[in-house]
C-alpha cells in the first residue's frame, strides 16, 4: 500500500464492534472510494491501481478492508452483508467528505448499490464505476444456481458449508447468516433509480457473474445513464493491463463528468 499503514476505525458496539483498516490518498475531489469483491482485499491489483493513479493525479482515494478481510479484525464467518455496508458506511461518512465516485468490484459492487440507495439524501455520491458487479450473489448466483440441495441442506442444518476456491487455497465457508442476511438487501426484483451516472465493465468469460446476470442489473435501471461495456475475452476479475487501464479511463471519465458539472 505505497509504504503507509493503514488508519483503524472502530465500526459497531459492543460485541459487535470491529477494526476496520483503512488507506487514504489525500488529494482533490472528487473522492475515488474503492470497494472490494468478496474474500479480495484493498491490496489486490485493481485496488492498488486505483490508489496508483490517484498518487500521480493527485486524486483522493480511500480503500479499506471489510471485516473478516485483509488487515480488519472480526472472524469472515460472523459477517454478512449487513456488517459489510455498515462498515461501507462508516468509512464514506468518515473520510469522503465532499463529492464522490463509487468504485465497485464483484461483490464491491452490489455494496456501491447499496451504499448509493443508502446515503442518496446525502447528495454527494455523484457516479459508480462497477467491475463484474455481483448483485444479490448470495441468492441469485449461489443459492439458487449453484448450490444443490445436498449443499444448501448442509447449510440450513448446519449453519456452514465450505465451498472450494478457484482463487485462494481456502474454502469460502459460505454461512447461512450470509445467506439469510443477503435476502435483506436484494435489488434485482426492485426499480432502481440512483440519479447518477453508472458504468459497467463485464467480462463476456466471466464464469463467476455471467454477462446475463448483470444485464439484469441494467434492465431495473431504466431511468439511469448506465453504460455497459462487455469485455469479449474478459474473465471474472478483469485485472489484466488493458483491463486495468479500460477502468482507469472509465474513471477519468466520471471525474471528467463530476467536475464539468460542478463548473456548470
Amino acid at each position: 500500500m505505497g509504504g503507509q499503514e493503514p488508519q483503524f476505525i472502530q465500526v459497531g458496539k459492543n460485541g459487535t464492534a470491529r477494526q476496520i483498516a483503512v488507506d487514504t490518498v489525500p488529494g482533490s475531489g472528487p473522492c475515488l472510494l474503492w470497494l472490494s469483491g468478496f474474500k479480495s482485499d484493498m491490496t489486490g491489483s485493481k485496488a492498488e491501481a486505483l490508489a496508483e493513479f490517484g498518487r500521480n493525479n493527485g486524486q483522493q482515494v480511500v480503500r479499506f478492508d471489510y471485516s473478516g478481510h485483509g488487515r480488519s479484525g472480526g472472524n469472515f464467518e460472523d459477517a454478512c452483508v449487513s456488517d459489510w455496508l455498515e462498515e461501507t458506511e462508516a468509512v464514506f461518512d468518515l473520510f469522503c467528505d465532499g463529492d464522490t465516485i463509487l468504485v465497485g468490484s464483484s461483490m464491491g459492487g452490489w455494496i456501491a448499490l447499496l451504499l448509493a440507495l443508502s446515503r442518496s439524501a446525502k447528495d454527494r455520491i455523484k457516479g459508480l464505476v462497477l467491475i463484474a458487479p455481483a448483485v444479490d450473489f448470495t441468492e441469485e448466483i449461489m443459492w439458487k444456481q449453484r448450490f444443490s440441495e445436498e449443499i444448501r441442506t448442509a447449510i440450513l442444518q448446519e449453519g456452514r458449508w465450505a465451498q472450494p476456491s478457484d482463487y485462494s487455497d481456502d474454502p469460502y465457508v459460505i454461512t447461512r447468516k450470509l445467506i439469510e442476511d443477503g435476502r435483506q438487501h436484494l435489488l434485482l426484483d426492485k426499480d432502481l433509480h440512483l440519479g447518477v451516472p453508472l458504468t459497467i465493465l463485464q467480462g463476456a468469460l466471466d464464469p463467476d457473474i455471467p454477462a446475463s446476470h448483470v444485464q439484469r442489473l441494467v434492465e431495473v435501471l431504466p431511468r439511469d445513464d448506465v453504460t455497459f461495456s462487455l469485455v469479449p475475452d474478459g474473465d471474472h476479475r478483469l485485472s489484466r493491463p488493458q483491463d486495468i487501464e479500460l477502468l482507469l479511463r472509465a474513471v477519468q471519465d466520471q471525474i471528467d463528468g463530476v467536475q464539468s458539472t460542478a463548473n456548470e
